[in-house]
């Protein structure tokens, strides 16, 4: 699987689904079929971020951090990183090709559902302590992406 990079299988995908929603679309719910299709994707999202899991020695935010390598592949996104620790791992996006590709294939509203949508439920597949904010991005229309990945306080039982 990674013998193909992220962004050249989420173009694959999307020039798949792009056609498949549209006529699901015509001949059922418009609303519906995205809706199931969202979901769907969320859960294959999940049981990736379970898979990611299960492939490194802790599922922390230090080795969650070295997944982002996947991520930009092609030079699929150029980043910055704010923060890296045991807590906190937060960057920017200053360029998404992902974006890019799905503008270029006039399937935006697709992008987000594929990339950006999945970003929350693959964490918590990953680690359900460590919660993602994000508040814009560039498939949206804004200047970049800004992500922060941080462990959720987790209270010890008193006795």
């Amino acid at each position: 699987m990674n013998a193909v990079g992220l962004l050249n299988r989420r173009e694959i995908e999307a020039r798949i689904l792009a056609p498949l929603l549209t006529a699901l679309g015509v001949e059922f719910d418009q609303q519906k079929v995205w809706a199931i299709a969202h979901q769907v994707i969320q859960d294959l999202a999940r049981q990736q971020g379970i898979q990611l899991a299960n492939s490194v020695a802790t599922n922390d935010l230090i080795h969650f951090s070295e997944i982002q390598k996947t991520w930009k592949k092609d030079n699929a996104i150029l980043t910055e990183v704010l923060e890296l620790s045991n807590k906190k791992f937060s960057f920017n996006v200053f360029r998404c090709r992902y974006a890019e590709m799905y503008q270029h294939l006039g399937v935006p509203e697709l992008g987000k559902m594929l990339s950006c949508d999945r970003d929350f439920a693959l964490i918590e597949g990953f680690n359900p302590d460590i919660q993602l904010t994000r508040n814009q991005t560039i498939m949206e229309g804004a200047e970049l992406c800004d992500f922060c990945f941080e462990l959720k306080r987790v209270d010890k039982p008193h006795g």
